[in-house]
This record gives structure tokens, C-alpha cells and sequence, in this order.
């Protein structure tokens, strides 16, 4: 990856503008491995410090940049991944990863301003839908990582070893294990305007309070999963069966009453649904949807996991 200048070499700077076009592809590369757009501010942050902290002479050794800042994101990743079961066994209630809106919809930052820069959305495809996230926070660290590079950002196995720590065969194995997991729990998905009908459908018999049209619109063996982190309240553990689900969906909307407001929009590139109260965003729903049924629904109130969203 790199080569050693030298002495009395006349190599130019890395161009500044370079290095720092290359944020958005390392934002895409850390929301893919943690699930978290806050933690991948953090990784990118701390790649781009340890990029800063070495010397000019060592900076122009580098041969590229760009697999440089990739290499060290990745492998800061995996690290955090290595420690991020721990963290969630004091985690309050279901861990669900942090659900996106559409790029012109943002406002994260750590500064907390609207208008976020270009370089910190992340790129909405299929490998960011929230059922596509779940099944990668149930692999091992190092599946994870090696399905990503290698899957999604179309890195050789070879260079993949380099970051893991292990041999390219290896890698291949994990890679390999990676896919079966996700073709054994995923659902194809169906056309967007298919599913954004079946949204539309149950945000209507949910705010009439339809237990039977819910019902009608989920799978028998539905669950539904909610994420509150402690900050706020929701059902601790998933609802199993479709029509226990729509008894407690109807329950929400009894309680709640004229106080929650819904909104259709885009979760993770897919169709799902906002529910406002007093102005604010306090819940978002992704879903995964399974012919005309729907098979798992994705709660996140973590008020800390919604950063990125805003009434628009």
C-alpha cells in the first residue's frame, strides 16, 4: 500500500481536496459496519486524526491516500465491533440500528446545524436496508467486515486479509458464511410502489384503529421490534404474531390519541413512516415487507438514533 520516499525526493503534498473527498465513501464504509451514523462520524473522525498526525514525509510515502483513510477506518471498525457485544448487554431493551431518512431530509452534524455537508450522507441502496443491517449485526466482527469490503465496496480478498488480520481463504470462508445469512433472512424485497401502498395501508387502519385491517395487513408470524434505549418508553421485548401486534399497535394509537401524527417517508431507502408528537420526530418506523404482508416492523424512540431527522 505504500512506498518509501527517498531522501531528497521532491513528492508534492497530498492534495488536501483529495483527502477530504474521500469522507463520504468512509461515512458509507463505517454506517454499513456499526449501524450507527453517529459512531461513523466518530471512526471518520479519528482516521482523518491519525491521517493528520503523521508527518508530511510519512503522508507523501503513502501511495494512496484513499486505501490509506479506507484501511484505517475499516480496521478502527472492527475493533469497535470486537467491544460492541459488551456494550450491549447493558444496553436497555432491543438494539435496532440507526435508522436514515432521505439525503434531503438530514440535519446530523455533530454541531448539531441543518443543512448537513454532502460528505456525511450516506449512499441509500440495498445494503442499507434496516433488514439488510439487523442480519450484519448478528454476524461476527469479522464476517461483518469481510462481507462489506469485499461484497459491498468491491474489495479483493487479498487486500480484505491485509485489514482482518487473516488469510485471503480465510476471509473468502467468512465472506461466504456472511451471504448464506443474509439469503437465509432476507425477504425478496418487492416493488417500492408495492410497498409504499402496504405502508400507506396500515398507517391508515392504525390511526382508525382497525384491529382487523392490521391484522390483514401483517404476516401471522410478524414481530415487531422497538428501541428506546432507556431515553424512552416502548415495549421492552418483541411482539410476536401478527394479530398481537395489531392489538398492541391499536393500544399505542388509543393512548397516544391526537397527541401522535404520522407521516410516510423514507427509511433506509425503503417505504416507512415517522410518528411526530408536539413537532418533534419521536419514532420511526422501517419495515420489512414479504409479498403483500408484512413481516417484521423496526421501532426506533432512542431519541439519540434519530439525530439525523427533521419536519420537512
Amino acid at each position: 500500500m505504500t512506498t518509501r520516499a527517498e531522501p531528497g525526493d521532491d513528492q508534492s503534498e497530498p492534495d488536501l481536496g483529495a483527502i477530504m473527498s474521500e469522507r463520504r465513501r468512509l461515512i458509507n464504509l463505517a454506517y454499513r459496519l456499526l449501524g450507527s451514523l453517529a459512531d461513523a462520524e466518530d471512526v471518520v473522525q479519528e482516521t482523518y486524526a491519525r491521517w493528520y498526525a503523521m508527518s508530511a514525509q510519512e503522508q507523501r510515502a503513502v501511495e494512496s491516500p484513499g486505501a490509506w483513510l479506507m484501511t484505517v477506518a475499516s480496521r478502527i471498525c472492527l475493533n469497535l465491533l470486537g467491544s460492541a457485544r459488551a456494550r450491549r448487554e447493558t444496553y436497555v431493551g432491543n438494539w435496532i440500528p440507526e435508522p436514515l431518512p432521505e439525503p434531503t431530509e438530514w440535519i446530523t452534524g455533530h454541531s448539531g446545524a441543518g443543512g448537513i455537508d454532502p460528505a456525511d450522507r450516506v449512499t441509500l441502496d440495498e445494503s442499507v436496508t434496516m433488514a439488510f443491517l439487523v442480519v450484519l449485526d448478528s454476524m461476527t466482527p469479522a464476517e461483518r467486515v469481510a462481507f462489506v469490503l469485499h461484497d459491498v465496496f468491491r474489495y479483493p480478498f487479498g487486500e480484505v486479509a491485509e485489514i482482518v488480520g487473516r488469510t485471503p481463504a480465510a476471509c473468502r470462508q467468512l465472506a461466504s458464511s456472511a451471504r448464506r445469512r443474509i439469503r437465509t433472512a432476507q425477504t425478496p424485497a418487492g416493488p417500492s410502489a408495492g410497498q409504499a401502498r402496504i405502508v400507506r395501508q396500515f398507517k391508515t387502519a392504525w390511526e382508525a384503529k382497525d384491529i382487523d385491517a392490521l391484522i390483514s395487513l401483517l404476516d401471522p408470524d410478524a414481530t415487531a421490534t422497538a428501541d428506546g434505549g432507556g431515553l424512552a418508553v416502548t415495549h421492552l421485548h418483541p411482539i410476536v404474531g401478527g394479530e398481537q401486534i395489531a392489538h398492541a399497535y391499536a393500544e399505542i394509537a388509543r393512548v397516544s390519541g391526537n397527541r401522535t401524527t404520522f407521516r410516510e417517508c423514507t427509511v433506509n431507502g425503503l417505504p416507512g413512516l415517522v410518528a411526530q408528537q408536539y413537532g418533534n420526530i419521536a419514532t420511526v418506523f422501517a419495515f420489512e415487507i414479504a409479498g403483500d404482508r408484512i413481516r417484521h416492523i423496526w421501532a426506533v424512540r432512542n431519541p439519540e438514533k434519530l439525530r439525523p431527522w427533521r419536519i420537512s
